[in-house]
């Protein structure tokens, strides 16, 4: 299969595509779409590990989500068997998310923050040592509590990757914060991805246009947030296309253009060749 289109950040591993993912992958096939699939933790991450290592033109990305399993702690050894696959392109997703935990008593939401700051950086130690880059989950807090999310992720980052002899690379997936963050993240090293919600919500318009297209990359995070005009089903990598075409369409430049830069986006940010 030729790769035309590249969804850079999905979740076909979860149960919500039940007995019907063999079509879907038929379709990625069909559409000349690829994807890397994200882990949440351990379990879906060895699931990731498992479908990328069954099919061309899936990758797999490791590693423990900050929130969605709050009681996880990262265990090097059992990531450190995953991460032998040459499919393992990416570690996380990964990074702090006080979105959920504003509303907690002060004391409970800081050894919240501490503990996601803790596996947050044991995450980047580990993607320091296997030379991954870094698939990041940063969410601020709906009501401020203190510093945000976002401040406090490009100080551990900075801090790291400082006393590191290594260049900071990965992504910051489903990225819905400012132009600032977004050119902050991209001086430290990062790219930045846009999901489904670009194709209905105008708010990031300013952000597409004004930040570097080799910088960009498009993502579905199925099966969540389905693209227009599948909003309402199941989200699914083949939907990616409509992210590609509504980012040439806010940059006012051609399809084209666009689709073989953030090919080549995905291919550079994780080593991918095919």
């Amino acid at each position: 299969m030729e790769i035309k289109y590249f969804d850079i950040h999905s979740h076909i591993g979860f149960d919500d595509y039940g007995g019907d993912i063999k079509d879907v992958i038929k379709r990625m096939h069909e559409n000349g779409v690829a994807t890397i699939t994200i882990g949440t933790g351990l379990e879906s991450s060895k699931e990731a590990v498992r479908i990328a290592e069954a099919n061309e033109n899936i990758w797999a990305c490791i590693g423990a989500h900050p929130d969605d399993n709050s009681d996880e702690i990262f265990d090097e050894n059992e990531y450190g068997k995953l991460v032998k696959s040459p499919k393992v392109v990416a570690i996380g997703e990964c990074g702090l998310d006080y979105s959920r935990i504003s509303n907690l008593e002060s004391v409970i939401l800081e050894e919240i923050k501490n503990k996601q700051k803790k596996e947050f950086e044991k995450q980047i130690d580990f993607a320091l040592k296997f030379d991954k880059p870094l698939m990041l989950h940063i969410r601020d807090a709906k009501k401020v509590i203190g510093e945000s999310a976002y401040d406090d992720a490009y100080d551990i980052l900075y801090s790291k990757f400082k006393i590191s002899s290594s260049t900071p690379r990965g992504n910051l997936h489903f990225f819905t914060s400012n132009i600032i963050n977004a050119k902050r993240f991209i001086d430290l090293g990062f790219t930045v991805s846009f999901p489904g919600l670009i194709t209905y919500v105008r708010d990031f318009d300013k952000i597409i246009k004004n930040i570097p297209l080799d910088k960009i990359h498009a993502e579905t995070d199925a099966p969540y947030v389905a693209p227009v005009p599948h909003r309402g089903e199941r989200n699914e990598p083949s939907y990616v296309i409509e992210m590609y075409k509504k980012i040439a369409e806010i940059r006012g430049e051609d399809f084209e253009k666009v689709r073989l830069q953030l090919l080549e986006n995905a291919k550079t940010v994780f080593s991918i060749t095919v």
